[in-house]
């Protein structure tokens, strides 16, 4: 449950759990947004000529996941599984915590998330940046707990 406050909480302090299991280190999630197509309808008998608009089918955003390169395969490994023709689906829970990381005070739940894209890089011999690997994820569904 959301737990509410007068001044917005700061973007920094989140957890990640994939299937019930933190995987930690994450810097950056990205894309957690649901659209909603929308679908127009003119009824033949309509004297106003206006066009109806209904709610279609929604979708969700594809969810980028970004990490520093830390020696861990699991990211790549979930998506070579993908690859090979095994797909595993799975479930991911992101929490943003307050200041004093004391609990969550948001979930997100990911439902039935599969990788989609996995980048490694860039790597730069001039730059002094932390080396980064990304994992985008195509999901079925998000539930705000």
């Amino acid at each position: 449950m959301p737990v509410p406050r007068d001044h917005p909480y700061g973007n920094y302090n989140f957890l990640i759990e994939i299937d019930g299991i933190a995987s930690g280190g994450f810097q950056e999630v990205s894309g957690l947004s649901v659209e909603i197509d929308v679908i127009e309808y003119r009824d033949g008998s309509d004297r106003t000529g206006a066009v109806r608009r209904l709610p279609g089918l929604h979708k969700l955003g594809n969810i980028t996941l970004k990490r520093g390169i830390m020696g861990a395969t699991d990211l790549y490994d979930w998506m070579r599984a993908t690859v090979n023709g095994q797909p595993a689906r799975r479930n991911l829970a992101i929490s943003l915590l307050p200041e004093d990381r004391s609990g969550p005070v948001e979930r997100w739940l990911l439902f039935n998330a599969f990788p989609v894209k996995f980048t490694l890089g860039p790597l730069n011999a001039k730059g002094t940046d932390v080396a980064m690997e990304e994992l985008v994820l195509a999901a079925e569904r998000l539930e705000i707990a």
